[in-house]
């Protein structure tokens, strides 16, 4: 019966699910920003050290800070995260009615003196 201790002790052990955040963001970055918003509102924040970001819906504050770290080589200060719900919309001559997909944005701080240089040259 020794011999069958061992094998469920080791069958036991559990293995922890990582979240998004506890991730090697090597290949994960890519996925969780999606594209810069580029907008007036943007490129003018921009000039103040802030960045804006469409992300990917299961991102959180920690992963959109180690990701823009690991894309773009700078140090975040801090991220605000804003989610814009869907809106209605009418398609077609049909009328028919429908839904466009709800957004999620980071807005990202970066520490003074640093800037990223895809905003810089204006796309």
């Amino acid at each position: 019966m020794a011999l069958f201790t061992e094998k469920t002790e080791k069958k036991t052990k559990k293995v922890a699910k990582k979240s998004v955040a506890d991730m090697n963001l090597s290949g994960v970055a890519y996925r969780i920003l999606l594209k810069p918003r580029v907008t007036e509102k943007a490129y003018t924040m921009g000039a103040n050290g802030k960045y804006v970001f469409q992300v990917a819906s299961i991102a959180t504050k920690l992963s959109v800070k180690r990701a823009v770290e690991e894309v773009y080589g700078v140090t975040v200060a801090s991220v605000n995260i804003v989610t814009l719900p869907g809106k209605a919309k009418v398609f077609g001559r049909g009328q028919i009615a429908g839904k466009r997909k709800a957004v999620k944005k980071a807005y990202v701080t970066l520490n003074a003196g640093q800037s990223i240089e895809l905003f810089k040259a204006g796309l």
